[in-house]
């Protein structure tokens, strides 16, 4: 026997007859002889239209009653699936995240997991029930309070009750079949990957990926839980993203995925004296502020007036922010101006296979010259190459790079519905 535990996002159980098909998903799960618990996101558009009901309230909701507030929706979905087992005469017991015993710190809205005792968990398990765990939450043992843990809460849910529970696997369903070379909404002829390792899909997620969350794949590269990224429109097999054992080589595809992103800004701080210690004086500044940045690019001195400049990208959410804290600190460090470029996207390929072969660089940048697309910054790790460009040319450099490194499929990529997640 078996333990398995099973994610469903919001597209998966959107209405009822949504709801209906994945808990007889759910059900054959458990009548191939498996003990299952089952994490569900909030139904649909949920989260969305709650959040734009709290601003309609105030333009300031309190952190704490947000939390209150967002995680109706997965309670709401955890008990729908629930009923809709039972109707097809198994046992089921819906859960919230702080009943599963998800134990956070106390940031409300992005909240960290530190520890889960998924004792009632268990104990329904043990009786044969089907246990089913309202995604994205948790609660702080010292204010009492429930807490959301954020952007893709539901995936690092799942993992973590995976991880606690010592599952065999944690199956991530999804509206598309698996982890694919591109998104396929952008480039239809991205084919899907049988195995991807926890390393690459890391570099993918925090590149712009949508399939899984970063926080969902480094708490599965962490504590060694395998995941099966799989639709659950069909029973075809999906992506196992798993983590290589030591010692055992494994020859990997040069390229694995191209990714992109259009959610960041660039910031340049123009006219920054070049002395020691200026860059340590900005970057300061702006982890103060509590922002987190990605690529940095420092120019080269312009001797006559000992001055440099320094761009960096960072999301757009953040861009007032770190704008405002540079300004604040503009005297101190000594800088000229700012300037604000939320027009541009990041282009990302990963593989493994970076670390064993030459040229890769050579044929990306060769790509996007032959399409036109000009570089504005470059960001590399062991098996990642990053470019900024301008925004409205994402989609054709995407496209350029996924042919020049032979990943375009023979047949069109099936989207089945909703954005991918």
């Amino acid at each position: 026997m078996s333990l398995i535990v099973q994610k469903f996002g919001g597209s998966s159980v959107a209405d009822a007859a949504s709801i209906k098909r994945v808990a007889a998903r759910i059900v054959e799960t458990k009548q191939a002889g498996n003990d299952v618990v089952v994490v569900v996101s909030a139904m649909g558009d949920t989260t969305d239209e709650l959040l734009e009901l709290a601003n309609e309230v105030t333009e300031t909701p309190a952190p704490r009653e947000m939390d209150m507030l967002l995680t109706a929706g997965e309670r709401i979905s955890m008990a729908l699936v629930a009923m809709a087992i039972r109707s097809l005469g198994h046992d089921a017991r819906s859960f919230t995240g702080s009943q599963a015993g998800m134990i956070t710190d106390s940031q409300h809205g992005a909240a960290r997991i530190v520890d889960v005792t998924p004792g009632r968990v268990k104990d329904a398990l043990s009786e044969g029930a089907i246990a089913i765990v309202a995604g994205f939450q948790g609660f702080n043992r010292d204010s009492g309070d429930i807490t959301t843990l954020g952007r893709g809460g539901s995936d690092t849910s799942a993992v973590a009750l995976a991880a606690a529970l010592d599952a065999d696997v944690c199956e991530i369903f999804t509206d598309v079949d698996g982890i694919f070379t591109a998104d396929p909404r952008s480039v239809p002829l991205a084919h899907k990957i049988d195995r991807i390792t926890s390393e690459e899909m890391l570099e993918l997620a925090a590149n712009g990926a949508k399939v899984l969350y970063i926080r969902a794949v480094e708490f599965a590269r962490r504590h060694g839980v395998t995941i099966h990224v799989r639709s659950s429109f069909n029973h075809n097999e999906g992506t196992i993203v798993y983590n290589p054992k030591e010692g055992v080589e494994v020859e990997e595809p040069i390229i694995t995925g191209v990714a992109t992103d259009l959610s960041q800004a660039k910031i340049t701080v123009v006219g920054v004296p070049d002395v020691p210690g200026k860059a340590a004086e900005i970057f300061t500044t702006i982890a103060n502020a509590g922002i987190n940045i990605d690529m940095i690019v420092q120019n080269v001195s312009a001797n006559e007036s000992g001055t440099t400049d320094i761009s960096f990208t960072l999301p757009q959410t953040e861009g007032e922010a770190a704008l405002a804290a540079l300004k604040a600190d503009e005297k101190g460090i000594g800088f000229a101006s700012v300037k604000y470029d939320d027009k541009i996207g990041k282009l990302s390929v990963v593989g493994a296979g970076m670390k064993t072969n030459s040229g890769v660089s050579a044929q990306l940048f060769t790509a996007l010259f032959e399409a036109g697309i000009n570089i504005e910054m470059i960001s590399t790790s062991e098996i990642r190459i990053s470019v900024v460009t301008r925004a409205d040319t994402i989609n054709t450099a995407v496209l350029a790079v996924h042919t020049a490194f032979g990943l375009d499929s023979d047949t069109e990529a099936i989207v089945h519905a909703g954005t991918g997640r």
